[in-house]
């Protein structure tokens, strides 16, 4: 038993793969896990049917959108010692309609006082004006190209993976993809949605902050105490929570550390929150009417692209610790959105936008897709009986050609077995199916057969296999053809997977992993199984 074990390992090896395989796609321990806030992984497994494997939007059906990100970065601009703040800050003054946050600059060089690259994200800001406007500010630069950093990308495409995260769509991804002529793109991949729910998702910059009005003043129209809280100092954001009485909150809690001699941002909102209730008369609570504007006490509002999409009030247990100066020990609240229609989705929404924040640039004019899950299970259908006919072309012509069922059928049997283990390792690691995938299978099973026909054609070209050392011998030979082969196709594949070049990647990927179970292990399982019926010694 030990003897055969070692004689015949390689077709151990190839049995032990696709036991492997088919424990992966099969048992639920491998199952797709479960996707953000709270989406149960039961939900999951049955959307994905018998098998464990993960389809893409070819198959699935979804949205696609792929666009590139607005704004223009001006290269090699020597910032003479100063930092990249102060040069953000001295190019955006020179934009009047444009705010710091909307430029940014990266040093990337320490040599003559530091150079680096200055970018603008605005996009109501052309070329020109952004040129102009580093002119004013006395920087030079050696030109401006359209696009932003490549900080800015990865930056962009973390915040939308956080979005589509928080929003629970399961098996949404993002990734950065280059064409041709080398403008990259950012493609967004949300499987089961449609085109218009993805796009309110991510193409707003989702700012939210809070405000706090205070009645009375000069002119008797009250004023309104700007940016109290930003996105930025909020510490802990919870998931948006439905009443008992029909509203809907988002508990928060405020960052309450600072530098040494600088304010915390729950120290500022409680000193603000005390100005404005010293202002107002003061009293044991804020009572802030629907209108705010008509209202007699302060009201904190909560302004979500810079509009006020809820104004509340605080009762004695939030305005109490405040007033007193204890809050800060304890600095959470909740966020309130009343209790309108709508109101639980605003909720989910500034939930989002909190723990995601806002992108650093805006999405351009792109591309948009959608297939409906119809479609998609049309094409799964269709991949199928494309799947099948290849079997029966392959099996049919292997036959024609030999008329030795010991020669053809473990030919067909392993070029298939090769598919199999693909499909075990696109489960193992979540890669999603789509059709670019699936052509990489069909391209695996055309190159495996021409290898195995190869190995068939080698061995018996000479006539009758007297002895294994003969065959052993032919075999050899055919092999090295093989792997000469298979060395092609890997160096003209490798540029198609490392470049970002969307569904071309992932046939690359799989033709060229095809290709390595090949040599490594189903051509000389074959070889095995060839030199056991052909020979006797």
């Amino acid at each position: 038993m030990i003897d055969a074990v070692k004689k015949h390992w390689r077709i151990g090896l190839l049995v032990l793969v696709l036991l492997a395989s088919t424990v992966v796609l099969f048992a639920p321990q491998f199952a797709p896990d479960a996707g953000a806030e709270g989406i149960a992984a039961e939900n999951d497994a049955e959307a994905q049917g018998l098998t464990n494997l993960q389809f893409g939007l070819d198959l699935d059906g979804g949205t696609r959108i792929r666009a590139p990100l607005v704004g223009y970065t001006a290269m090699e601009v020597p910032f003479d010692g100063a930092d990249p703040a102060t040069v953000a800050s001295e190019v955006a003054a020179e934009l009047p309609e444009t705010t710091s946050s909307d430029v940014n600059a990266e040093l990337r060089s320490q040599e003559d006082g530091g150079s680096g690259a200055v970018e603008v994200t605005d996009p109501d800001v052309s070329e020109e004006q952004f040129e102009s406007a580093l002119a004013a500010a006395g920087y030079e630069h050696d030109g401006i190209r359209e696009g932003v950093t490549e900080e800015t990308r990865e930056a962009t495409i973390n915040v939308i993976e956080g979005k589509i995260n928080e929003a629970g769509l399961s098996g949404g991804s993002v990734r950065e993809i280059v064409d041709a002529s080398g403008r990259s793109f950012v493609l967004i991949e949300v499987p089961g949605e449609d085109i218009e729910s993805v796009t309110s998702l991510i193409e707003e910059r989702g700012t939210v902050r809070i405000d706090i009005y205070v009645p009375g003043g000069s002119d008797g129209n009250g004023t309104v105490e700007r940016g109290v809280l930003t996105q930025d100092d909020f510490e802990n954001i919870g998931t948006a929570t439905r009443t008992d009485q029909g509203g809907s909150y988002v508990p928060v809690s405020v960052i309450d550390d600072a530098p040494e001699g600088e304010e915390s941002p729950a120290e500022r909102l409680q000193r603000t929150v005390q100005e404005a209730d010293s202002a107002a008369g003061g009293g044991d609570d804020w009572t802030c009417t629907e209108d705010y504007t008509e209202s007699s006490d302060p009201c904190l509002l909560l302004v979500v692209d810079d509009e006020v999409v809820n104004s509340f009030g605080m009762d004695e247990t939030l305005l109490g610790p405040m007033l007193r100066g204890t809050w800060v020990n304890d600095p959470g609240f909740r966020l309130t959105t009343g209790a309108a229609e709508g109101s639980f989705e605003r909720a989910q929404q500034i939930s989002i936008n909190l723990r995601a924040g806002a992108l650093p640039a805006e999405l351009g004019d792109g591309s948009a897709s959608f297939i409906s899950p119809t479609q998609g299970e049309q094409f799964k259908f269709y991949s199928l009986i494309v799947g099948v006919l290849s079997v029966f072309a392959v099996a049919g012509m292997v036959f024609l050609r030999y008329r030795e069922p010991k020669v053809a059928l473990p030919m067909t049997v392993t070029a298939l077995s090769e598919v199999y283990a693909l499909l075990g390792f696109a489960a193992l690691v979540g890669y999603p199916l789509d059709l670019a995938v699936i052509a990489g299978f069909i391209a695996v099973v055309g190159t495996g057969v021409d290898d195995l026909v190869i190995i068939a054609d080698e061995v018996m070209s000479e006539g009758e296999v007297n002895s294994r050392k003969v065959f052993d011998s032919r075999f050899r030979r055919a092999f090295w053809v093989i792997g000469a082969a298979a060395a092609t196709t890997i160096i003209a594949m490798a540029p198609l997977m490392v470049l970002s070049l969307g569904d071309l990647s992932g046939f690359a990927i799989f033709t060229i992993l095809g290709v390595l179970i090949g040599v490594l292990i189903t051509r000389p399982a074959y070889g095995d199984i060839l030199r056991t019926l052909l020979t006797e010694r």
